[in-house]
């Protein structure tokens, strides 16, 4: 496999010089007439569904608007629940050679391996690796995985583990620059046989019957935009020479991120924007639960630091509203900084002198999909929730994952419609895993924010004091947060399990009226918070997903176009 490991361990290694470009082909005349698979968008969950379909024998046109590397300031920790499913698809080397925080170790002990006395010397090297001591030295390993959350709030620390246990040692979270990662994603697919990456500008969705086999749309009607009612049948895209060409597939894959151009087209959406997040790069500072994320429950939003390489700390200040403020560094001066725990508090006024400060709009979006026939969303074109907890990734990868099980009994995509239909319970087979982390995201943003309102006050102060019980009050949420647990039920009773936490806390030792009052508002507050979150996801779908319904409109529609067009060409009675 190709693969952007080489540049990244070369001797640019850990300045984080971008990786290189990946190469667009331009080698049009093996292009087949029709392909398999056409993907739109080269990021997380477009480069993996593209390598594993290739695995899968299909040939896949992988089309991205610019294979240089990203830059964001978001994406940058990767769950341990989103590398299992990364490690199933043959994917889990693309976290290697990147400065992630777990390369060390996993490099370490890859070349003990390969070397009969464990000194970790290679063919090549410069100087030999450090040797990992008896029993896999685990604070070695330590030092080189997140493997937790540290909570901050009014001076005290929660520290709160990943339960990992019987998972394997490579198993745990990972931090990295986000552009880094993706690139590898995307080396990974570009050397797969069978994917052609191409560099160009997707313009519009194509109906053209030449892709099918059956003359479904009328001659006049061929090579047209789509319009609902047909099936997608390719698309047309722009190089970077400016020629436009069109490409013809009988299964088209949109996953061009959360500003898609593509979405309403294919769904329903419902689109908020809570938040911005402020992004500062913190160097040479030591966290003070090393190798942890770490969330402040800060006024009046939470504070993010986690490691993203082994001599960088990512800040993420969140600013509740649909505006920033006019003088954000003053602002962050005054009113964040006082916030942040002392041992950090020097580091991060020090990333604001003359330091470039980033900032993304946070969004959360549902879609009611309308499954057209040949023709899917997936990745954040679909489906974003606060990324607070860092579960985008995980949703991705899992939902990846899903389509490519799906699709792997087809043996072609050929008829439209059929595809579709094995297809239609995508949509509801990926509900409890997306919604239990959609949920637990969107939920604990709004818990962890200070309003003002002595309610949601005293369920901020239960939440934080309940995870600091330990035991399965810790595990519980911590195992719904990494993914490696994801149940919508556990999610539900872990928040009301809260929420009666804060009520016994009012009421003993003996009730009060104001705390008989104060208990009453605590659980109409986080009934208020949690419950429009899940139906918003659709109850039917989080809880008995078997009995929701499926998304099948689009396909009557094409099956009803498929039979007028036939009748109005001669076939069919």
């Amino acid at each position: 496999m190709f693969s952007a490991a080489s540049f990244a361990n070369g001797a640019g290694h850990g300045t984080h010089t971008p990786l290189p470009k990946v190469p667009s082909s331009e080698d049009y005349g093996s292009d087949p007439e029709v392909w398999d698979l056409i993907v739109v968008g080269a990021g997380v969950a477009g480069s993996a569904l593209a390598f594993g379909q290739a695995k899968d024998g299909r040939r896949v046109l992988l089309l991205e608007r610019d294979f240089s590397q990203p830059d964001r300031i978001v994406g940058e920790l990767l769950q341990p629940g989103g590398y299992l499913m990364l490690k199933r698809m043959g994917l889990e080397d693309c976290t290697d050679g990147i400065d992630s925080q777990r390369d060390s170790w996993r490099l370490t002990r890859r070349l003990q391996r390969r070397s009969p006395d464990g000194a970790g010397a290679a063919c090549g090297a410069a100087a030999p690796l450090p040797l990992l001591p008896q029993g896999c030295r685990q604070p070695a390993r330590h030092q080189q995985e997140v493997y937790g959350y540290a909570l901050y709030k009014n001076g005290r620390y929660a520290c709160i583990k990943y339960p990992m246990e019987g998972l394997g040692p490579d198993v745990a979270g990972r931090s990295f620059h986000h552009g880094r990662f993706v690139q590898q994603l995307r080396y990974a697919a570009a050397g797969t046989v069978g994917v052609t990456a191409r560099e160009a500008t997707v313009r519009r969705l194509l109906n053209d019957a030449r892709c099918h086999p059956s003359p479904f749309v009328a001659a006049a009607d061929r090579g047209l935009d789509w319009s609902e009612g047909e099936p997608v049948s390719g698309v047309q895209y722009k190089t970077g020479d400016g020629e436009v060409r069109t490409a013809r597939a009988h299964l088209t894959v949109v996953c061009d991120g959360m500003y898609s151009q593509f979405r309403k087209q294919l769904a329903d959406p419902d689109i908020k924007h809570p938040s911005y997040f402020v992004g500062l790069l913190l160097k040479g500072v030591s966290l003070p639960f090393p190798n942890h994320g770490h969330v402040v429950l800060a006024k009046p939003s939470p504070i993010l630091f986690y490691p993203i390489s082994s001599t960088e700390v990512r800040c993420l200040v969140d600013v509740p509203g649909a505006k920033l403020p006019a003088d954000l560094p003053g602002y962050l001066r005054t009113h964040v900084a006082p916030e942040v725990p002392p041992e950090l508090r020097s580091a991060f006024l020090d990333s604001l002198d003359g330091a470039t400060i980033r900032t993304m709009q946070n969004k959360q979006l549902t879609s009611k999909p309308l499954h057209q026939p040949g023709a899917l969303l997936l990745g954040d074109a679909f489906n974003m929730r606060h990324p607070l907890t860092g579960g985008g990734m995980t949703v991705a990868l899992s939902d990846t994952r899903l389509l490519c099980e799906m699709l792997r009994p087809l043996p072609d995509f050929q008829d439209a419609i059929a595809t579709a239909g094995r297809t239609a319970e995508f949509y509801t087979a990926r509900k409890p895993l997306s919604a239990t982390i959609n949920t637990l995201a969107n939920a604990l943003y709004k818990v962890f924010c200070a309003t003002g309102d002595p309610a949601q006050e005293e369920m901020r102060s239960a939440c934080f004091d309940y995870l600091t019980l330990g035991g399965i009050y810790s595990e519980g949420p911590i195992s719904l947060l990494s993914g490696l647990n994801p149940s919508p039920s556990n999610l539900v009773m872990h928040f009301f399990m809260v929420a009666l936490y804060g009520v016994g806390r009012l009421l003993l030792p003996r009730p009060t009226l104001r705390g008989l009052y104060m208990a009453v508002a605590l659980l109409l507050s986080a009934s208020k918070i949690i419950l429009p979150i899940l139906w918003s996801e659709g109850l039917r779908a989080v809880f008995l997903p078997a009995l929701a319904p499926k998304p099948l409109e689009g396909i009557r529609k094409v099956a009803l176009s498929r039979s007028v067009s036939s009748r109005s060409l001669g076939f069919g009675a």
